[in-house]
């Protein structure tokens, strides 16, 4: 359930801020703002959802769900394929979110 939050959350993230890019970047109406807002909305609560004891390491595991979905949204809708640095980054940094979210702790 975590993974499919996270990736969700990423996805409404990315999608969100995309808008804003189009608007900000590329001089398109602000009217990509009103899907944009919603879905950083989205994104946010998403992230409220995930079962973890304290917000900063929700966070911080969720970094590396946002660079997975960042490259993948680079590789789908921008249509620029990864390279060996991209695919290396999201593979160490997904290590970092397993270990952030499973090493063990004190109870």
């Amino acid at each position: 359930m975590t993974a499919a939050l996270y990736l969700a959350a990423a996805l409404f993230e990315i999608a969100g801020c995309f808008a804003v890019w189009m608007w900000w970047r590329l001089d398109r109406t602000p009217l990509w703002l009103v899907p944009g807002i919603a879905s950083l909305c989205l994104f946010a609560w998403l992230l409220t959802l995930v079962d973890a004891d304290h917000a900063g390491r929700t966070y911080a595991a969720y970094g590396s769900v946002y660079i997975l979905s960042a490259i993948l949204w680079l590789w789908g809708v921008e249509r620029v394929r990864p390279d060996r640095w991209d695919l290396i980054g999201v593979a160490v940094s997904l290590v970092g979110a397993a270990i952030i979210l499973y090493g063990p702790r004190p109870r």
